[in-house]
């Protein structure tokens, strides 16, 4: 748990929901997305062998959907397992196509955001 040092003035509900979120989360979504680092990296696929150019946010293959568990934070490069990530859902939130993808090796689950050029008869499987 982080504690966090506050003043005595009056909590409003902004500052108790962004304690809370600390608190519980340590590093939630929100918190992740500050630890963003753009990488803009090439990468052969390994599940389907395709070259994939990277654009600084391409985090899986767009003809397999496969990705790589290689970040703790979105572009740290940080995580230590490297295990193949199966998409295994998709969902519609609003107009947009999430990917949940789960790593092969440990387990860890992350949801992505699909990109214009991904295989959309692959999205549509995965959807189906």
């Amino acid at each position: 748990m982080t504690l966090v040092k506050t003043n005595t003035k009056k909590l409003n509900t902004q500052n108790v929901l962004a304690l809370c979120q600390i608190s519980e989360y340590g590093s939630g979504k929100d918190m992740d997305q500050k630890k963003f680092i753009r990488k803009e990296e090439d990468f052969i696929c390994e599940q389907c062998g395709v070259r994939v150019l990277g654009n600084g946010y391409t985090n899986h293959c767009p003809e397999c959907l496969w990705s790589k568990h290689v970040d703790v934070n979105p572009g740290d490069r940080a995580s230590e397992c490297g295990g193949m990530m199966r998409p295994v859902d998709v969902e519609l939130k609003g107009n947009k196509r999430i990917i949940t993808h789960r790593c092969e090796e440990c387990g860890y689950e992350k949801r992505n955001e699909t990109a214009e050029e991904d295989d959309f008869d692959q999205i549509m499987w995965f959807a189906g």
